[in-house]
């Protein structure tokens, strides 16, 4: 390990993002594959999957190099991923969008008592889609509930587009939209005006059939 640290100072410099450096106790990461993953994160998002390389610019064997890529990518903090290169030829790569996605998740979980956001129903929304939320989805949320949306309503907003067999949250700020439109702040707002709905639609039943002239069509039947 000695060896691997003296190399790196000795051919440049690794940056390591100060929040992640702050609280590395918290990401369950053992000294290799720390010093592994701030190698690739220094060489960039993505980085050309060259075992070799990675084992000469670390000083170890290609043996430890892909030991490393399979405990790293087995802890989601990368992924191998084929993409197609600037000449169009495909060509393997490491990704480390799953460390950045770590980083933000910690970064929204440390924020201030005071800024902390209720976690129920972001909870409630990854138990109704069947998975984990993305950082970006995570965002979308905790701006509707800034903007005034109530958790509840939210929610609301979730079963019926789960019901409707939609899970994006598109569809779901088009339904918060559309209530925000008429005045609808409440779970209760919104089962007042199902049921108006409902009313309606049962009273424009009962006129067509009240309309309806029996007799007559039973004359042209004879």
């Amino acid at each position: 390990m000695n060896q691997k640290i003296t190399h790196l100072f000795k051919y440049g410099n690794l940056v390591i993002p100060l929040y992640f450096f702050q609280n590395i106790k918290k990401f369950n990461l053992e000294l290799k594959e720390f010093i592994f993953l701030m190698y690739l994160y220094n060489r960039g998002d993505v980085v050309v999957f060259d075992p070799n390389k990675i084992s000469e610019d670390l000083g170890i064997e290609v043996k430890n190099v892909m030991e490393s890529i399979s405990i790293l990518s087995d802890k989601h903090y990368l992924e191998l991923k084929v993409i197609k290169n600037d000449k169009n030829i495909s060509e393997e790569v490491i990704s480390l969008q799953n460390f950045y996605d770590k980083i933000s998740l910690l970064m929204m979980d440390t924020v201030s008592s005071d800024e902390k956001v209720d976690t129920s129903c972001f909870d409630f929304i990854e138990k109704e889609f069947g998975r984990t939320l993305s950082p970006t989805e995570y965002e979308i949320i905790k701006a509707w509930i800034e903007g005034g949306n109530s958790d509840s309503l939210i929610m609301e907003a979730v079963r019926e587009a789960t019901f409707n067999g939609v899970s994006n949250l598109r569809y779901i700020d088009k339904i918060l939209y559309e209530w925000g439109k008429k005045g609808l702040k409440t779970k209760e707002d919104v089962e007042k005006n199902r049921k108006s709905f409902r009313k309606n639609e049962e009273g424009d039943i009962n006129e067509e059939l009240f309309d309806y002239n029996w007799f007559e069509d039973d004359v042209e039947d004879e």
